[in-house]
């Protein structure tokens, strides 16, 4: 199938740094997208996004797309704003990563596990007068 390079711009889609270039295959058919894979998305409105995309296209008509930093919302777009879709095949950074650089994407994954965990273990009402009152 037909490939090219796309540049990345920012830091939505961390690890993938700023300056490196997202080699993907260009999808015909819409429907072969998967969910939770990433894709390069031209769209009317935004040009070019690299994202994690949800096919919404049989209910809602739309697709989902999220950014692996979590400081970005996902948002949705319509897929008739939507003009081509490239799935991910490699990434090529062109710069090295520094170890502190490294450092801080250990931390910060190491912060969303423990959101993760926090999450799955919340006190209910009842536990914490049961606590309060031990």
């Amino acid at each position: 199938g037909t490939h090219r390079a796309f540049p990345i711009k920012g830091d939505s889609m961390l690890p993938v740094k700023d300056g490196s270039f997202i080699v993907a295959k260009f999808i015909e058919d819409v429907d072969d997208i998967k969910d939770g894979s990433t894709y390069i998305v031209l769209t009317k409105e935004d040009g070019l996004v690299y994202k994690r995309v949800y096919n919404r296209i049989k209910d809602r008509k739309s697709l989902l797309l999220y950014s692996d930093n979590k400081k970005y919302a996902p948002y949705e777009v319509k897929i008739e704003d939507v003009l081509e879709v490239w799935q991910f095949t490699c990434c090529i950074n062109t710069q090295e990563y520094d170890k502190d650089e490294l450092k801080l994407s250990s931390i910060l994954n190491m912060f969303q596990e423990l959101k993760v965990e926090l999450k799955s273990i919340k006190i209910t009402p009842s536990e914490k007068v049961a606590l309060e009152n031990t």
